[in-house]
């Protein structure tokens, strides 16, 4: 799985994970609605960030804005009762270079 660290994030009981983007072609179409249908299947609220931009990961279009290329750092982050559940789902496929197995 790599060198993921989980961390407590806010007050509010969120955690953060970073993952690096792998897959040749960035963070385009197709692997933002992998992350989104992934973010789907769990409560907790899911927030994205590359650099100086932060989104909601449940929104395919807001996520295609964050323009991440191959070896951007996305830190992300959860907040909710499955938080932990989601980072590593979503972590597990940002490594895989955003194959599902469906």
């Amino acid at each position: 799985m790599g060198s993921h660290e989980t961390t407590p994030a806010t007050p509010g009981g969120g955690y953060t994970q970073r993952a690096k983007i792998v897959n040749v072609e960035g963070l385009h179409a197709r692997p933002c609605h992998a992350v989104v249908s992934l973010a789907r299947e769990f409560e907790a609220d899911l927030r994205i960030r590359n650099g100086d931009i932060e989104v909601n990961g449940r929104s395919i279009l807001e996520l295609i804005t964050l323009s991440a290329a191959c070896g951007d750092e996305l830190e992300l982050e959860a907040t909710g009762e499955d938080a932990l559940a989601l980072l590593e789902a979503l972590s597990c496929l940002i490594a895989a270079g955003f194959i599902q197995d469906d």
